[in-house]
């Protein structure tokens, strides 16, 4: 059983930790460039890319999603947005402002307070996750903290309309395969997550659309765009690379009490 200290907090939600430490412990080794290149992979019975296994995201943007230089808790590193071309998030004037005041308190992060981190983070958050892929069916099981996303691409599955609209931490997503592609659309979400640790957030207007591309059988292409009317000027993407786990790795039971209170004293 991993437990979530008040250590391994101050780590994640003030940067207190080695970044080298951190991201090696986290991702391993650095991964070899020809893990880059399209080849061969597994497909299921129905002709899907087999996408089930382990996999971990191999960027920095649990950090900041945008291009960055080091400040405290936050080290230098490159982002994952590729749209706009500045490689900024187009926010609004108000919710640029509005970032910078949650930024000025590390204890504001939700994740820090162990509720579940929304989508896109959850791809991201620096713990592995499973996927479960059946006919019809695609199940993410992420070991932070505990959170499920089931997916339904055989159309079975819309979204609520009107009076039943979600407002819930993960969203309501439902999939479909374009190719060899699994596109989820993404939406219900409350306005409580962060996209990283430097304050980057939406509004319950957010709306995701997410593309799993298995480029070989190490290695997905994930590409995420976000609209958000109430936030953002326009939509923007996302992109960066899943690596595959070790063969025979899996989960494992990770304890993080939700509505954890005294990370600010620690911060202070």
């Amino acid at each position: 059983m991993r437990t979530f200290a008040i250590a391994r907090v101050l780590c994640l939600g003030a940067g207190l930790c080695s970044t080298a430490q951190w991201a090696t412990a986290q991702f391993g080794q650095p991964h070899d460039p020809k893990d880059d290149k399209p080849g061969p992979f597994k497909r299921t019975a129905d002709g899907k890319p087999d996408l089930n296994g382990l996999w971990l995201a191999d960027t920095l943007a649990p950090f900041d999603v945008e291009d960055h230089e080091a400040v405290y808790g936050i080290p230098a590193g490159k982002g994952v947005v590729v749209d706009p071309s500045d490689r900024k998030i187009p926010y609004q004037p108000w919710a640029l402002a509005k970032r910078t005041e949650l930024f000025n308190d590390a204890s504001n992060d939700p994740q820090a307070h162990c509720h579940l981190p929304g989508v896109p983070r959850a791809v991201y958050t620096p713990f592995p996750w499973q996927v479960i892929q059946k006919p019809g069916l695609v199940v993410f099981l992420y070991e932070y903290p505990h959170g499920i996303r089931i997916i339904h691409t055989d159309g079975s599955h819309k979204h609520p309309e009107g009076r039943d609209v979600l407002n819930t931490w993960m969203g309501d997503s439902v999939g479909h395969w374009e190719g060899d592609t699994l596109v989820v659309d993404v939406n219900g979400f409350n306005d409580q997550t962060w996209l990283d640790m430097a304050a980057n957030f939406h509004s319950d207007r957010l709306h995701v659309v997410e593309r799993y591309t298995l480029i070989n059988p190490k290695t997905i292409q994930y590409e995420g765009t976000l609209d958000d009317p109430k936030v953002y000027t326009r939509p923007w993407t996302m992109k960066f690379f899943i690596r595959a786990q070790q063969a025979g790795a899996d989960i494992m039971e990770f304890e993080c009490n939700e509505g954890e209170r005294d990370l600010q004293h620690y911060v202070k």
